[in-house]
């Protein structure tokens, strides 16, 4: 059997992917993590006296909250196999993937298994984020600076 005949056996057995299901069910579900995220956001401006300016970092630390322990329950696992991509690319994503990963290494002990491997996903992430936040800063410095754009 050469390489064509094997591929066309392949294309035969393989069911289709359903794109448009899959596509649905991602926007669905990280349109909910967000609603969700804009509750949040009005819930600490109406109880705690946040401002729109402020009220993110405590929104922001709240969603990664909740995913974390729906991650320590094993129900964010069920909502990222349901909803792929839409359960992964909102911040929430971000927090199941340093907690999976401090779960699974968690029998290797606190300091090597779970603080050795907790920002292995994630750690890639938080080094880009502050770089890039450290030269959009540099940047805008430099137009202020300049006179550019007022601060």
């Amino acid at each position: 059997m050469n390489q064509e005949q094997f591929e066309k056996i392949e294309q035969e057995i393989t069911p289709p992917t359903p794109y448009v299901k899959n596509v649905l069910k991602a926007f669905l579900v990280g349109g909910l993590i967000c609603t969700i995220g804009h509750a949040i956001t009005y819930f600490y401006i109406i109880f705690f006296d946040f401002t729109e300016k402020t009220v993110g970092n405590p929104t922001v630390a709240t969603i990664i909250l909740i995913s974390m322990l729906l991650t320590g329950f094993g129900l964010y696992q069920k909502l990222g196999q349901f909803a792929g991509a839409g359960s992964a690319v909102p911040v929430s994503g971000f927090g199941n993937a340093v907690i999976s990963a401090a779960i699974e290494h968690r029998t290797e002990g606190f300091v090597l298994g779970v603080g050795g491997n907790m920002f292995k996903l994630a750690g890639s992430v938080i080094l880009f984020g502050v770089s890039s936040a450290f030269v959009v800063a540099l940047i805008k410095l430099i137009l202020v600076t300049m006179g550019v754009i007022e601060w």
